[in-house]
């Protein structure tokens, strides 16, 4: 019934098989990928049209995650998988990055890859088997692709060195992708690595897949279809072209002369609009768009690699101006105005208890989160009217990336026991508004008074290259990220990278460009920190007045049931009661949250009351629980202690009910435990 095909491989100590012909034979290529003990179906299915809009290519590329892979079942009221976590979007972003640069100009039938991964053993990576899989599923599909891809995992440990696909934790998580040529894509978390070990781990990673991008080759060779004939776009339109740069050359460089950005915008949309009365009434206005798209590319490049002057008149290496702020929203718990040139963002610190964290539901199991970073770009930051709505892949892909440079700078919980937030609006973006976010949020956290053992900053960096020609660009501009070859982003202390992440729009680049970008971002990365230091060089000691305060105590694990009550019914009681937030680890650690004082001490007082022996001289906050003609029984937590008549108070009382009523709250004070457990209490002596 099945024609099947397959190749295995022993890599990095695991079988990793690629297989066909079995399962969703109906798609234009399909792969099932294993690895270990994790099974990924990767499929292709392409258009035999081309779309009517040559404005952009058409490739969509969804991840998604079944919980039966792992044996589970999906947590919240549906009990079924929804729309994509920002896991999936992640890895989804991570399978379509080194693909999209690999189709050819002139290509534009629509492309759908999925990903689905099927079977998780929680040591293989899922989504280096999802990029190898896509890889293979394109190779085999007839789709014209430029690969094939793959891509491992590389972590680093002081003692033995880089481990491919590593299982456990290290100081780098890095993924790096790539074709036989060289590298596509790099995604890493590191903490405080030298540019040298940086460099030497992404070539670690690509000597690594070699024999996978082998594997692939004689895959393909056994089940590849016959590829599609292409005609590269501008070739097909290669009259029009030449009618199109004669008409508009000359303006082109007299626009890209203007170095304010919307200036710029509006003397370029000038020229296409000439252009579409000119030449749109026999071509498709999109045509032309697209034709003009590309002499304006070749312009500003031709231009940079001639004179090494940027549109805005900086040198390679130059950063823009920077301006730096702290404290300029008056009632929140931190917050920073980071502006650098035309990119600007306003980020905001916010503290919380641990009943705050994020919980994260995924084939790994229920987890919490303790660090959140979320990064929104409206379309006003750019001068556009567009949708408001729920995060998009990019928003998702910048504020995890901004995450990752900030996240190993953050005190363990233990040191700093708060739940920390921290929101990047973007107000103006001209290029790197990820970077201006990460530098924005050092800021704000120092702000805060999160205690943040130093600065972290983040530049991005771009390439222009024409055959062996070069050049490398220092703090790139949306122009110069749009026209240009690779978006380069590093971010770091002064010690060290803790984040890196390379996108390249050609085939591929070599060891020696990647070398100079990073010393080079380096440079520009340690002029940012000296401007952030001369503004907060150090966290706060103190935290905001508007934050909340927070205390720990440890009570007996045996006293966490009474604690709680049944139903919750006693903590939330004392919640209501002093506004405070309680949280309660199960090793007997309380966390008590309190925007002052006052509530801070009466929460703590109603938990100790509860929790811990009386002893004389302790003082508790009790409520009356029942009257008679020698005192008042005042409960104090889960006991109750007597109050004699006598000591009510200082002035002399005929009857207990003349000052106090059931139900009434009384500060009361331990002034003696007899031999029978029997508590003696006293309001006078308050």
């Amino acid at each position: 019934m099945f024609s099947t095909t397959s190749e295995t491989i022993n890599w990095g100590g695991r079988d990793l098989t690629i297989e066909t012909g079995k399962i969703a034979r109906q798609a234009d290529g399909a792969v099932l990928v294993k690895y270990g003990g994790t099974t990924v179906l990767c499929t292709v299915v392409f258009a035999k049209q081309a779309v009517d809009d040559a404005s952009f290519f058409p490739l969509t590329v969804n991840y998604q995650e079944k919980f039966y892979a792992s044996g589970r079942i999906p947590g919240g009221f549906l009990k079924r998988e929804g729309k994509p976590s920002d896991r999936e979007v992640l890895i989804a972003r991570l399978i379509d990055r080194p693909i999209r640069p690999l189709f050819p100009d002139g290509f534009l039938n629509e492309v759908q890859i999925v990903c689905t991964t099927v079977s998780y053993d929680r040591e293989c990576a899922p989504e280096v088997a999802s990029i190898i899989g896509a890889s293979a599923a394109l190779s085999i599909s007839g789709v014209p692709f430029s690969g094939p891809i793959a891509a491992c995992k590389v972590g680093y440990d002081k003692k033995k060195g880089f481990v491919l696909n590593p299982t456990g934790g290290s100081d780098l998580d890095l993924i790096v992708a790539g074709t036989e040529n060289g590298i596509l894509m790099v995604e890493s978390e590191v903490k405080e690595l030298s540019e040298e070990t940086m460099l030497d781990a992404v070539m670690f990673g690509f000597d690594s897949f070699a024999p996978v991008l082998k594997m692939i080759d004689k895959f393909k060779k056994s089940a590849g279809k016959p590829v599609a004939a292409v005609t590269a776009f501008c070739e097909k339109h290669s009259v029009l072209l030449k009618a199109i740069k004669k008409a508009s050359e000359k303006q082109i460089k007299d626009a890209l002369t203007i170095t304010d950005k919307l200036a710029r915008r509006d003397a370029l949309e000038s020229v296409k609009t000439a252009l579409f009365e000119q030449f749109g009434q026999n071509e498709e206005k999109v045509v032309v768009d697209s034709l003009f798209e590309n002499i304006l590319s070749e312009v500003m490049r031709t231009s940079l690699l001639k004179t090494k002057k940027r549109i805005d008149g900086r040198t390679t290496e130059q950063i823009r101006q920077i301006a730096c702020e702290v404290d300029v929203l008056p009632n929140v718990h931190g917050s920073a105005l980071f502006t650098r040139g035309e990119t600007q963002a306003l980020v905001v610190t916010t503290l919380g208890a641990s009943s705050d964290e994020q919980i994260m539901d995924n084939l790994e199991g229920e987890g919490r989160e303790r660090f959140m970073l979320h990064y929104n770009f409206p379309p006003f930051s750019v001068g556009e009217i567009g949708r408001m709505g729920a995060p998009g892949r990019r928003e998702v892909g910048h504020g995890k990336l901004a995450w990752r440079a900030i996240n190993s700078a953050i005190p363990r919980k233990e040191l700093f026991p708060y739940t920390i937030r921290v929101v990047a609006d973007i107000t103006e973006s001209n290029g790197s508004s990820s970077m201006a976010t990460v530098c924005g949020a050092s800021l704000s956290l120092m702000a805060a008074g999160v205690p943040i053992k130093t600065h972290v900053a983040g530049i991005a960096m771009g390439l222009i290259k024409e055959g062996d020609e070069y050049v490398i660009l220092s703090d790139i501009m949306g122009d110069e990220d749009h026209l240009g070859d690779m978006d380069f982003k590093v971010a770091g202390t002064k010690d060290g990278i803790t984040a890196l992440q390379m996108d390249i729009k050609i085939t591929s680049i070599d060891r020696e460009i990647i070398k100079i970008a990073l010393q080079q971002a380096k440079q520009g990365r340690l002029h940012i920190l000296d401007i952030m230091n001369s503004v907060i060089p150090t966290a706060r000691s103190e935290l905001s007045e508007t934050a909340p305060r927070v205390k720990t105590i440890m009570i007996d694990k045996d006293k966490i049931r009474e604690l709680i009550g049944p139903g919750g019914k006693v903590i939330k009681e004392i919640c209501e009661q002093t506004q405070a937030k309680i949280d309660i680890d199960d090793n007997g650690t309380v966390s008590v949250f309190a925007v002052d004082k006052e509530k801070m001490d009466c929460a703590i007082s109603s938990i100790k009351s509860i929790c811990c022996p009386p002893e004389v001289g302790t003082i508790f906050d009790g409520k009356v629980a029942k009257i008679t003609d020698f005192g008042a029984f005042v409960t104090i937590g889960n006991k109750d202690g007597l109050v004699h008549i006598s000591n009510i108070s200082r002035n002399k009382i005929r009857f207990v009910a003349d000052v106090l009523q059931v139900g009434q709250s009384v500060r009361v004070k331990v002034i003696g435990i007899d031999d029978r457990g029997k508590i003696k209490l006293s309001m006078k002596d308050l």
